[in-house]
Parts: structure tokens; C-alpha cells; sequence
């Protein structure tokens, strides 16, 4: 596996050669690839924590997998440049958290894609549900499982005018503006990095905050889509945990990291109506479960599980195979 060039970037779904992290891809079987990805040293999103950068953030982990699943569609299974794509579900774990140090020059890992399930229609082959494990030097870093599904340009096009027509929404978005939590309380320095409102304690228990969509952000919004990208999604419920986590004393930090997560997207968010994020009453020693709302429905939820720094790259913490979001 070669790690001097990235693939290019239309095959990754990528507008800035920046945002691609994968520098090769080859075959093993009918069901399994390899994928290569190089690790910025510094990213200012992923790397943007008040913790230390010593470590990779295990989103930046599952965003070098999310690429992977083009690459795996294009190149192995013969679907189209221009094809559209949706997540069903997205799972992680890290196995080994040591093994997210960052050392003195850009981290090399290799990608192992397993294909777990064809999804089929009449029309033919339509999805899969791979099974990804990255490994950096001798340690997996990450486990995912990630369900996606693919169609024609003028299906989707058909698609999201239909949905949008019936909420009384014009064809093109215009995303909601609103004001955002201070970066410190969702353990980012930078502002921009930030993706809800503040938030507030309901009544009935459950931590709320408005998702705001950003769409100049470089990393997010790396090319125009309309509606509201599931990487924000899970963006968006990991600073709302991480806040009500940090508010109900369940961990010390604010630089504490994802370490398991279980998400199903239900429905396209839509930018251009308000999007609720919630939290369950926090328990301790529970995985933290999140919910997104909007048009008094569910459009994603997730379940996470936060580690404290010290904790995650000592290895003590007991992280079980990731599950439920099948």
C-alpha cells in the first residue's frame, strides 16, 4: 500500500484535496479491500480540542472509513461517479485507545473493508453494510460498521423534491442561522468548530440544543449538499453529550473522547427547519443516548460513549463490541 498520493478526490466525495485522507485501495477478495489513509498531524477540525493533540480524534478514524465506503461502491461494485449516497447506520469502537497517539509525522493506517451485506432491490444492487477495521502500526485503532445505499442522480433529485415539496420547502435550502455554544463548553477552542446552540435543561430531564448548520464550514461542508450532512449529525450529538455529560458530573472533562457510538439516520435533516438535539437523563455508567427532532419526528439517534483522556490512551477503560445499530 502506497502512501505518497491521495485518490482522487471525486472518488472519496471530496471538493478540497485537503479533506482526503485516502492514499490507496486494492482488492483482496470479492468481499474484502484494503485502503491505505495518511493522518494529518494537525487538522483544524478534528484536531481542534482543549485537551491534548497527542491523539487522533476518533471521528477524524470514522471519517477516513466514511470515505472508504465511495471508494468500495466506485471502484469494486461498479456504481457511478455522480451516483448520491445515504448512511442508514454508523457504528464505532475503539478497541485500543493508545493506539490514537499522534507521533512525530503524519500517521499511516491501513483500512480493512469487509463487505457484511448486499442490499438488493429489483433495479439490482443498491447498498452494503461493510465492516471496517483500522489499524495503525500493530493496533486496531477503530472498529465501524457503516449501512449506505447509492441511486441515480434523477432518483434523488425526484426524491428530496417530493420530501421537500411536502413540507412546503423551496427546492433550494437556505440553512437557519442561530446563535452558538461557547467553544469551551463543548471542549473546542474554536469557535467555528462549534454546531449547536447552548444548551438548556427541560423539564422532563433531557439536555436541548438547536443544531446549527454551518455551510462555509471547510471540513462539514466541504462541497454543497442539501440537507444536513450525517458527519454533522454526529458532530452536533457528541458536543450536546459531551456538555450534558461534563453538566451532570459524569465525566471531569471536557476533553473527554467518543469511544463507542451506535447511530441510525431515520430521515434527511433539512437545513432550512429547526433541528432539536436532545440527551436522556444522563446515568452514570451508561452510554449516552441522543435523539435529533425536527417536524416532530425522528430524524437520527445515537448512542455514545465518552472516556476520559488520561483513562482512554492508559487502555483501562472496558470498551465492548459495538452494537444495536445494525
Amino acid at each position: 500500500m502506497q502512501f505518497t498520493r491521495t485518490l482522487p478526490k471525486e472518488l472519496v466525495h471530496r471538493a478540497a484535496v485537503a479533506e482526503v485522507f485516502l492514499t490507496d485501495a486494492e482488492p483482496r477478495s470479492e468481499d474484502e479491500m484494503l485502503l491505505a489513509a495518511q493522518l494529518p498531524r494537525r487538522h483544524a477540525f478534528y484536531h481542534d480540542t482543549l485537551g491534548s493533540r497527542t491523539r487522533h480524534d476518533p471521528l477524524l478514524l470514522l471519517e477516513v472509513c466514511r470515505q472508504g465506503i465511495f471508494v468500495v461502491a466506485h471502484r469494486y461494485f461498479d456504481v457511478p461517479l455522480g451516483h448520491k449516497f445515504l448512511l442508514r447506520t454508523v457504528e464505532f469502537e475503539v478497541p485500543d485507545p493508545a493506539a490514537l497517539a499522534c507521533g512525530d509525522h503524519p500517521t499511516e493506517a491501513v483500512i480493512t473493508a469487509r463487505v457484511e451485506h448486499r442490499f438488493r432491490t429489483r433495479a439490482g444492487l443498491t447498498g452494503l453494510r461493510l465492516h471496517l477495521t483500522v489499524v495503525i502500526g500493530a493496533h486496531e485503532a477503530l472498529l465501524a460498521r457503516i449501512d449506505y445505499s447509492w441511486m441515480p442522480p434523477e432518483d434523488w433529485k425526484r426524491m428530496r423534491k417530493g420530501r421537500r415539496g411536502a413540507l412546503g420547502l423551496p427546492d433550494v435550502p437556505l440553512a437557519l442561522p442561530g446563535p452558538r455554544v461557547g467553544p469551551a463548553l463543548v471542549g473546542r477552542r474554536d469557535p467555528g468548530n462549534t454546531v449547536i446552540s447552548p444548551p438548556y435543561t427541560a423539564g422532563d430531564g433531557t439536555r436541548r440544543a438547536r443544531l446549527v448548520a454551518e455551510t462555509t464550514h471547510p471540513t462539514l461542508y466541504d462541497h454543497w449538499v442539501d440537507h444536513v450532512p450525517g458527519m454533522l449529525e454526529l458532530e452536533a450529538f457528541r458536543q450536546i453529550a459531551l456538555a450534558a455529560a461534563v453538566a451532570a458530573g459524569t465525566v471531569r472533562t471536557r476533553a473527554a473522547v467518543p469511544v463507542h457510538l451506535a447511530a441510525r439516520f431515520s430521515c434527511f435533516a433539512e437545513m432550512d427547519l429547526p433541528l432539536e438535539c436532545r440527551t436522556a437523563p444522563i446515568l452514570p455508567g451508561a452510554d449516552i443516548e441522543c435523539t435529533l427532532h425536527q417536524n416532530r419526528a425522528v430524524a437520527a439517534e445515537a448512542r455514545i460513549r465518552l472516556a476520559e483522556p488520561d483513562a482512554a490512551v492508559a487502555g483501562v477503560l472496558a470498551s465492548p463490541a459495538a452494537h444495536g445499530a445494525a
